[in-house]
């Protein structure tokens, strides 16, 4: 099955820019990261706190299958309704520090839009740590599921 969710991996560089675009207008691709129901269906997570605002704040927790809890957290720094919002992202108890998100929505046609993240890592082998984790098949996992779940909503 084809990746739709495209990583770019620059070599020796402490960041990955991540794009995919969806058969969904702009507004509902915006609003499948900003409406609690929507982001706990497609993450498969509980959403805690989503305040989508400059300076608000968000909490995620997850339990794997053996009913491990894991808490994911960050600061919103820019929230552009339907353009972008920048982000601060951190997973609980983890090794990982908080990377820098970049989330940019982009129109298409009226039926079609763009997600491009530019995410930042504290250094280049955290960033190498990421990626060889299942990350690239986790996200575009999520990213097929967040299509289907929205497309619902059409």
């Amino acid at each position: 099955m084809e990746r739709k969710t495209k990583i770019n991996a620059g070599d020796d560089k402490q960041d990955l820019v991540i794009t995919r675009e969806f058969d969904l207008p702009l507004e509902l691709l915006f609003k499948a990261y900003t409406d609690p129901e929507i982001v706990e269906q497609w993450m498969g997570t509980k959403v805690l706190k989503l305040e989508n605002k400059k300076h608000g704040s968000y909490q995620f927790e997850t339990t794997d299958p053996k009913g491990n809890k894991y808490g994911f957290n960050g600061t919103i720094h820019e929230f552009s309704p339907n353009q972008k919002i920048t982000r601060t992202f951190e997973i609980e108890n983890s090794p990982f520090s908080v990377q820098l998100e970049f989330l940019e929505f982009e129109k298409l046609t009226d039926d079609s839009s763009k997600l491009n993240m530019h995410v930042v890592y504290k250094s280049v082998a955290l960033r190498d740590q990421m990626l060889q984790l299942p990350f690239a098949q986790g996200i575009n996992m999520a990213h097929n599921r967040l299509q289907d779940i929205v497309n619902k909503l059409k």
